[in-house]
């Protein structure tokens, strides 16, 4: 339990329903779906379709989505909403110009957005109710307009620069030519349009027609291949989650070509190494869960592509004796200095999770990458285009290489925990690149050292930088600092926060449903 005489908060307790969102006014969307009968996937779809308006630096409909579906009876269901590369994508056309990196080239990095089309598979299996009434909300805040929360306003305000590039992002999402502000009411008329065609004609009407005739003209205008075939052959695919034991406790994450291996890896790593014998804030656990971090994160850029290419099985990668070959490559005393790991961008995601009053969970998360992903966005509809290609290698024979058609390793991820095949904890943890570390630090938090879920999300976070050196947070104590560098560790103060998590608990015995919600963003855990 926490100090009650600092600065914080309790979790959030209800035995009706439940949601965490990144943002109130996603949040009290959910809660009103479930209020009148809707259930969790019904809560999670309109809570995410409004933060793809208030929250739009971090997610939308021209994006990608992947969920993973705990139904009452403990059963498991996992959704790959993440779109592909334009059909016209072949490496050789990038190394023979010297492309490097994706991100110079914005409109190359656009790839297929699946959003829409998971959402429609997650609602057409498991939802009770439409798109037209689950939209209500998002369509209303976009034309009425909706207040700018402070971390929205910050985030917004650091991407000017690359909106004012982009003529459609410029007219969608600039103010008398500026980004809003803290506490400014803004609309997006054109998004809620568009939400309203999809809501009233479905999602084909998003995949073929004039809509994706204009995102693939608006790629092709800015020198990318993406046309409209590739749209419409976009896909949602049902799969099985993978997953690994940790403490009594069943992690479960999407298989590739998510990054969800690497939280698996990792935390088999912690328990294999011994991990939960140090103390929760101390530097020898700073110290492991850096190091198996860097071993996990190593594996995944050698690895974790689109399933139809990736050449390791994963039933290898999460073995116990690859666990025990990786295991040797930790030095309780030192950083190893052996392990390089490739620079990839870091992303901007929306993470949400909703519980119904039968506890059937969802954990949902939805993005576009970076800042208003590609920074690309269409003049008529308003649809700011993710830049999830910017994930692929450029290095001819690498499984994630650029294709046609083709998934990249992706960094969003969906957590689930189960205990004797029964939910335990709904959550997950947003941030590019640190999610798989988000994930594991914040279950040991609360497996390993007892935390309730508000208290794991405000724990201190440590991650490394583009350059290596380890970012740590301004709550993480001065004596952790200098026990780093003494193991051969640069360390600075973070500029920015680590990641952003949102966290349901399910207390079994007493029938209780236990939130916590991130306090580096703007949202809140709310039930009844």
């Amino acid at each position: 339990m926490r100090n009650f005489q600092q600065p914080g908060r309790s979790p959030v307790l209800a035995t009706n329903g439940m949601a965490s969102t990144s943002h109130p006014l996603a949040t009290a969307t959910a809660l009103n779906i479930l209020r009148e009968g809707g259930n969790a996937v019904d809560a999670a779809i309109a809570a995410s379709a409004v933060l793809a308006v208030v929250e739009p630096a971090m997610t939308g409909i021209g994006g990608d989505c992947f969920v993973i579906l705990c139904e009452p009876d403990g059963s498991l269901h996992g959704l790959n909403g993440s779109g592909r590369s334009a059909n016209g994508a072949q490496l050789d056309w990038y190394l023979e110009r010297g492309i490097k990196n994706l991100d110079e080239l914005p409109a190359h990095s656009v790839t297929v957005p699946g959003a829409l089309k998971a959402w429609d598979a997650l609602l057409t299996r498991f939802g009770t109710r439409g798109f037209d009434d689950l939209f209500e909300d998002a369509i209303a805040f976009g034309r009425s307009g909706f207040p700018i929360a402070p971390k929205v306003a910050k985030d917004w305000a650091g991407l000017f620069d690359k909106i004012n590039k982009n003529a459609g992002a410029r007219t969608h999402l600039l103010r008398d030519g500026r980004a809003p502000r803290y506490g400014e009411m803004f609309t997006l008329p054109a998004l809620a349009d568009t939400l309203e065609i999809a809501a009233k004609k479905g999602v084909d009407a998003f995949y073929t027609g004039p809509i994706a005739a204009e995102i693939a003209a608006t790629v092709q205008g800015e020198g990318g291949f993406l046309n409209e075939q590739d749209l419409a052959n976009v896909t949602a695919d049902w799969v099985t989650p993978i997953s690994t034991k940790y403490h009594g406790i069943e992690m479960h994450e999407i298989p590739p070509n998510g990054q969800g291996i690497t939280a698996l890896i990792l935390l088999n790593l912690l328990q294999r190494l011994g991990g939960e014998n140090h103390g929760a804030d101390s530097a020898e656990r700073a110290h492991l869960e850096m190091e198996a971090a860097r071993i996990a994160y190593s594996v995944r850029d050698q690895y974790v592509s689109d399933p139809a290419h990736m050449e390791a099985r994963i039933e290898q990668l999460l073995s116990d004796q690859y666990c025990d070959q990786l295991a040797t490559k930790f030095d309780p005393n030192r950083r190893n200095e052996q392990i390089s790991l490739p620079e990839l961008p870091q992303s901007d995601t929306t993470y949400l999770t909703v519980v119904d009053r039968d506890l059937r969970a969802v954990s949902f998360i939805n993005s576009l990458y970076n800042g208003f992903g590609s920074g690309i966005v269409t003049a008529q509809s308003g649809i700011a285009l993710q830049n999830r290609g910017a994930c692929f290698s450029l290095q001819a024979g690498h499984a994630n290489a650029i294709g046609p058609s083709k998934r990249p390793m992706h960094t969003i991820i969906p957590g689930m925990a189960t205990k004797d095949g029964q939910l335990a904890y709904s959550f997950g943890v947003m941030g590019g690149a640190y999610q798989p570390m988000g994930h594991a630090h914040v279950l040991a938090n609360m497996v390993d050292y007892g935390m309730d879920p508000q208290e794991a999300l405000d724990h201190g976070r440590i991650f490394w930088g583009a350059d290596g050196v380890l970012d740590v947070e301004e709550s993480v104590s001065l004596d952790v600092c200098k026990g780093l560098e003494a193991r051969g560790h640069k360390v600075r103060r973070a500029a920015n926060p680590h990641g952003g998590g949102q966290i349901i608990a399910i207390d079994h015995k007493e029938g209780v449903m236990i939130a916590g919600s991130e306090p580096r963003k703007d949202g809140m855990a709310a039930g009844f």
